[in-house]
């Protein structure tokens, strides 16, 4: 596999899904680069690019997730980009893992290892 192929994936070290993407990959002989996004925090600008290319801070935020889900209701309306970003500034753990970033420019979020197949044409 060539490193051309290889999406850069952000997410945090223990999260289990992100270590079965690293681990998925490395098996498909994939080298693809982590960052976990609590010690590098993730620029406000390449946060409103990924939630552009997804469709909109919902597809980005994972409203599912226990963080998610201890927010106080008024937190859970943000009406602003600046809002989504100081939302996540402040609970990182609440951007969906992993989130993929491919050569050809698609962003896309979770794993499955069939979306992964058809991404990297294996």
């Amino acid at each position: 596999m060539t490193a051309s192929k290889a999406p850069a994936l952000y997410g945090l070290t223990k999260c289990s899904t992100c270590v079965k993407a690293r681990q998925w990959l490395e098996a498909q002989g994939v080298p693809a680069e982590f960052v976990d996004y609590r010690e590098h925090p993730l620029p406000a600008e390449r946060l409103r690019e990924w939630s552009q290319a997804l469709g909109g801070w919902e597809k980005l935020v994972n409203r599912a997730s226990m963080t998610w889900r201890q927010l106080p209701e008024a937190r859970k309306q943000p009406d602003s980009d600046e809002a989504w970003l100081a939302l996540i500034a402040e609970f990182p753990a609440l951007v969906r893992r992993p989130l993929a970033t491919w050569p050809d420019g698609v962003v896309t979020v979770g794993f499955n290892e069939k979306k992964y197949r058809e991404r990297l044409g294996v």
